[in-house]
Order: structure tokens, then sequence, then C-alpha cells
């Protein structure tokens, strides 16, 4: 192991247990996270309790009705033009003279939740925007259900500076698996992290084949439902990538013993290998209610949280070699993440503007990666030595998305040229 402070995700350690219902912020509530988070805490109104919920704005109708179905004493949205929307559907899910929501609005708004008063925070937001609600969160010393793995691989040195010894716990199906897991050995007793991943909907495809895929094609993931983005970057396998780095964030492993699998089923979610030659592997059917209510929860386990595997049933689990040839993210964010500093912020924010490029029809399948590689060599390598702080994430990534959406227009001009 390294001579680094412990893990910050450690299944043995847990911050700030609390017996009885806890209070909970969901941040993203309207995305895939949140919602599945909600069905969760519907289903358990004895162990969870929601306080407040934030969301970017744009399912104002579902928001309230959230609200009400969780009676929430505060609601948050990330666009100020979307109060009045906001404020009509909740006069709409509310009975005349019933109390509304106080309603907070504007960029700052699910940070300045994630630090009030509740015992764990669950960042389901997508995208780097995800690192001041985080830092806040860990700051106000609350509980971080992390399903917000952007702030924690633009922000590491940040976030590990903050969060104190078991006060994290992953939500990513990958990392709760290793989590769990984890909770079999000690930390000198683990040789390797494998992480596995489904292979999106391209899988077995040469980098040739790759050139003239579509939108939709990418968009259809065989077992998981996503959000667009988290889609995209599961075709690309940069999430895996993203994974790589926060795996070795989490739990302190150099990044030469984190390996990267190919399990098409995604009924295996990860698994660590221990120093005596066994293999612990996690396994459930691909949904994301298991490892919510294991963020939620933990330590304690929340009953059919999920559903499990019928044994009765015959089936069939494959594994296969990272084809790195055609999906050369996890390389690359191996590249980044051993540079440290503000590379990885430069990897995430060029591949998102990069993602929304595709997305919108500017910029082809293969494209993404070629135009992340470019931003990330221009970047070079960043200064040692020195403390990151946010002003420099925030440059970085600005620079980051800039150049990103030059290159990309050029690459569309030359294409159409």
């Amino acid at each position: 192991m390294s001579d680094s402070p412990a893990p910050l995700a450690d299944p043995h350690l847990v911050f700030d247990a609390a017996e009885g219902r806890r209070d909970l912020v969901i941040l993203g509530s309207t995305g895939s996270i949140g919602t599945q988070a909600i069905d969760l805490v519907l289903r358990n109104p004895d162990r969870f309790r929601v306080t407040a919920l934030s969301a970017a704005g744009g399912r104002v109708a579902l928001l309230a009705e959230q609200a009400r179905q969780l009676r929430v004493r505060t609601v948050a949205v990330a666009a100020p033009a979307a109060v009045p929307a906001l404020r009509e559907a909740l006069l709409e899910q509310y009975g005349a003279g019933e109390p509304l929501p106080e309603i907070l609005a504007g960029p700052d708004a699910a940070t300045q939740l994630a630090g009030s008063d509740c015992h764990t925070v669950l960042n389901g937001i997508t995208g780097s925007i995800g690192l001041a609600p985080t830092l806040a969160a860990l700051e106000a010393g609350r509980t971080l259900a992390l399903a917000n793995k952007e702030s924690l691989i633009v922000g590491g040195p940040l976030v590990k500076a903050l969060a104190k010894p078991g006060q994290i716990i992953p939500v990513d199906s990958e990392h709760a698996a290793l989590f769990q897991a984890l909770a079999a050995g000690t930390r000198a007793d683990v040789r390797k992290l494998v992480v596995t991943a489904s292979g999106g909907p391209f899988r077995g495809r040469t980098k040739s084949e790759l050139a003239h895929v579509t939108r939709d094609q990418a968009l259809a993931h065989p077992t998981w439902a996503m959000g667009p983005v988290i889609t995209i970057n599961s075709a690309t396998l940069v999430n895996k990538g993203l994974e790589v780095i926060e795996a070795h964030l989490l739990y302190d492993i150099p990044f030469d013993r984190i390996e990267v699998v190919v399990h098409p089923q995604s009924y295996v979610h990860s698994m660590v290998e221990f120093t005596d030659g066994s293999t612990l592997a996690q396994a459930t059917p691909p949904d994301m209610r298991g490892p919510i209510a294991i963020g939620l929860g933990w330590p304690e386990r929340v009953p059919d949280a999920a559903p499990a595997f019928d044994w009765s049933k015959a089936s069939t689990w494959e594994f296969f070699p990272l084809d790195n040839d055609a999906f050369p993210s996890v390389g690359l964010a191996r590249h980044v993440g051993t540079l440290g500093g503000t590379a990885p912020a430069v990897f995430n924010a060029a591949n998102e503007e990069c993602v929304d490029a595709f997305l919108a029809g500017r910029l082809p399948f293969n494209g993404i990666m070629d135009t992340v590689t470019a931003v990330v060599a221009e970047h070079g390598t960043p200064p040692t030595g020195t403390s990151l702080t946010v002003a420099d994430v925030l440059e970085a990534e600005t620079w980051a998305r800039a150049r990103a959406r030059e290159l990309s227009a050029k690459a569309t001009a030359e294409a159409r040229a």
C-alpha cells in the first residue's frame, strides 16, 4: 500500500452512525439516482426521512410531486428562471392553505442544501458541478453518499483533505461492490481491485467499426437505464476510466493494481482479489437501488432494496479482457490520474463538452476520445508540489471546455469541407 492516509471509503469505519430514522438531503432528485433513491425512501419510511431536495430545474412537475410525497422542508433549483413554474407546480400538488416548502434557487442552492441539518447527503448530481456540494457536505460533517464521481475525480486532494474516516459511502455500483467486498479483509490483505464493465452497446467492435455509430445506437445501453451523459460515457468507457480514478482515490490502491474486465451481463459489479489467492465478487441483478441502499443505510442493510437472483434458473456469466485500442479511455484515465493535479479535471471537462457535441450531432463517436486526448496532451503535466484549490480546478475546467469546443468545431468544419 502507499504511504498516504487511510482510504476515504472504508467499510470497517462508519462515520457518525445513527440509530433510528435518518434525515436525508437528496441532490439531483429528478435524475436517475434521485428517483430511485426516493422510491427506496418511500418504501422504507421507518428508516429514512427526506428533508430537502435539489434539481437542475428542467422537471419542475416531478420535483413538486416528490416534494409533496416526501413532505420536505426545502426544494432547490439551479435555474432561477424555473422558480415561477416550480411554485405553480407546488400549488397544484399541495392542498389549499397547506404550507409550501421553502424554495432556494441559483447555482449555489444545492451547495447550501448540502450543508444543511441532516444525517446523510446523497449527491446524485451529474458532472463536476457536484464538487461544491460534496465539499459543503463534508465540511458540515454530514455522511456523504457519493454518486457524483466527478466531484471526487476533479477535486481529489480537496475532498481527501476534508473527509473524515468513514464519512464517504460510495453509491456507484462498482464502488459499492468494492466497498462491500473489502469488508472481508484488511487493507494489507488486498492484492488487486477488479472493476467490471458491461462493455456498453459497442462491445466487440473495432475502432474502425465505431467511426459511424449514431446517437441512438450509443444511447441504447444493453443492461442499465441511465441519463444520456452517463450512457454515452458507458459507450466510450470513459465512465470506466473515471471509476478507475475513483477507486484509486477511495481505497488508496495504486493504479497498477486496479484492473478493468468486461462482463456483459452486469451481474458482478466488481471484485477484490486478496493476497491468499481468493477473489470476492459482489453480485446482484442490474439495479441501482441496491448501491443506493448501501449509501443511505450502511452499516445496516435495507431489506428488499433491490431484486435478488433466482438461483433456480440457469444463467451464464462471461468475462473478457478490455480492448484498449477500440476504447482508449481507460488508459487515458490512468494517465491523468497518475499525473494528478488539474489533469483529471481537464479530462473530465473536455469529455463533458465532447459528449454534448456528439449528442448534438457536431462530433462523431470516435471524435469524443480523439478530442479529449488532444486536450489532455495540450494541458501537459500539471505542476507538482503545490496545493490544489477550487480556483485551480475551475480555471482548468474552463480552459479545457473552451479548447474542446474549439477542436470539436474544427473537426466538424474539416469533415464538411
